[in-house]
This record gives C-alpha cells, structure tokens and sequence, in this order.
C-alpha cells in the first residue's frame, strides 16, 4: 500500500509539473491585437448615474379666475421665476458604442420644481390716493412634479484616450407620476384704520389632476467621459426643450381650493437643465488582464 501511494504520489508530481510547462508554452488566453480592436470599436455600456436640475417654465396662454374691474388684466399676471428652484434625477444608462458614435436609452426618474407669483389689490372705488379701504394680497406658489422620463439619445465622442469628452442630441417622453402644490398667502390690509401686514400658513394640495399625463421634447448636451481601466466614470449635461402644453387642460379649474383663492393653471412647456455624475460598465471582453480604454486608437 505504501509503495502504491508513493508511485501515486510521484506520477501526480509528474503530470503538474508538465501541465505547468504547457501552461506556459500556451498562448489560447493571450488576448490578440485583433480582439482589441473589436472591444475599441464596438461595446455596450450599462451604468448608473445622478444629479440635480433646474427649470424654466415658458408661458403659452395665460388664465386667471378672478377679472379686475378697476386696473389692467395685465396686472394680475402670473410672474414666473426661471432657474430657480432645485429638482434631482437618476438614470439607468444602456449606451451602445460603434467607432465613435453611440445610441443610448436612459430611463429616468426626475423630480423637477418650479415657481411663480401674482398680486392682487382691492378698494372701496374711491378715487382718493389715500383710501384707506384697501386690501393687497401676495400670492407666491410652488409646484413640485415628478416624471418619468424616458429619452432616446445620440452621442459622438470627439477626441482622446482617458478623457473623452462627447456631445449629444435626442428626443424625450415625460409619463407624470405624481404633482403637489404649496401656496403661501400675504398681504396688507388697510380697512381696520391702519396698516396691517399678514402672512397665512401655506396651502398645501395633491396636483396631480392639474398636470398633462405625458409630455414630449427634445434635449442636446455635452459630457465627458473619463476611462479607468475597464469602466468609465461621466459628467453629464443635458438641456431639455419641453415641445407640448404640462397643463391638463381638462382638469384647469377642479381643484376647489386654489380655485377658492383665485388660481388656475397657465397653459407651460417647461426646459429643464440637468447635470448629473455616474459610472458605466463595459458588457463585452471584460478581463482583469486587458484594460481596454487605457489603449490608443
């Protein structure tokens, strides 16, 4: 028995060490110039990515409930704010890349804000200055709304090695998930014999039946990718041109209390600028020996 495990044993010494020196000889795994080639020009790419936004709402049509008698329509105005208020987003990115040139799908969950205010004043008619039968209110309204928005996107990388900055066109769709409104009401009241200055607690509604249920436009940017061995970290711009109406135009007046102090929604396209950060993951030829983007075209 002793003899059989030392013959085992040598014959075992035997075969590893001769597998190791064709191990050695071989070169099946050694990657070659021409699978290089192919990782360099053609690859998908799938990652994650976030950031913050601003927008601008552009006013179409303008609605009001409440008509002045005494003064310009004009007056009462909604004035809205551009770029002012914060929203966030996050992305997953799928990019395929050909020489270049890549199409991407980035389904997106995206939570924008915007702002705006209107002012309105009453007297008893008198044609005195210095009535004292005055009531000025202030009206300062903030809209926050959620999408899910779903681009379609082309990009072309201009230059380099590591750094590898891009520029980019497409087309989105916006799916509304949920809309909540905040209105904070102040003003001076002048008819009980002085000046009275007061502030309300804001009014806080579900809006979701006061936004259209989709919306669609067109986006352009820029970015830059930065290559760290097989996987790509990305600045990310992109400029949202909203092309139809984010108002439901059928629900305008059906919320009893903003039509109770006055309010209804404008006919908007809203643009929207966001920056965002991320990594992307190559899908094809992943090895820990071959670190793709750190060779030259």
């Amino acid at each position: 028995m002793k003899r059989l495990l030392l013959i085992m044993t040598l014959c075992g010494v035997v075969l590893c060490t001769y597998g190791q020196k064709k191990r050695k000889t071989t070169t099946y795994n050694k990657p070659n110039k021409k699978q290089n080639d192919i990782f360099l020009q053609k690859q998908w790419w799938i990652g994650l990515k976030a950031g913050v936004n601003l927008s601008d709402p552009r006013l179409d049509k303008s609605y009001a409930i409440l008509s002045p008698t005494n003064y310009e329509a004009t007056n009462i105005d909604k004035e809205y704010e551009s770029f002012k208020s914060w929203g966030k987003q996050i992305s997953l990115e799928a990019t395929f890349y050909f020489k270049g040139f890549s199409a991407s799908i980035q389904p997106t969950y995206q939570h924008t804000g915007f702002r705006y205010t209107n002012h309105f004043e009453w007297t008893d008619g008198s044609l005195e200055e210095n009535s004292t039968n005055q009531l000025t209110l202030n009206y300062n309204q903030d809209q926050q709304v959620e999408h899910f928005v779903l681009p379609l996107i082309l990009k072309y990388e201009v230059i380099g090695n590591k750094i590898r900055p891009y520029i980019q066109v497409g087309a989105f769709a916006g799916f509304l998930l949920n809309a909540s409104k905040s209105v904070e009401v102040s003003g001076v009241d002048y008819a009980s014999g002085g000046k009275s200055s007061f502030k309300e607690e804001p009014i806080i509604v579900g809006a979701k039946d006061l936004f259209a249920k989709t919306h669609y436009g067109i986006l352009g940017g820029a970015g830059v990718y930065y290559n760290l061995g097989n996987i790509r970290l990305n600045l990310d711009i992109q400029y949202k041109i909203g092309m139809t109406n984010i108002t439901s135009t059928k629900n305008r007046y059906d919320n009893d209390r903003l039509a109770g102090i006055g309010d209804a929604m404008d006919d908007l396209t809203l643009d929207n600028v966001a920056v965002s950060i991320g990594t992307l993951f190559p899908l094809r030829f992943l090895s820990s020996g071959f670190k793709s983007l750190d060779q030259k075209k």
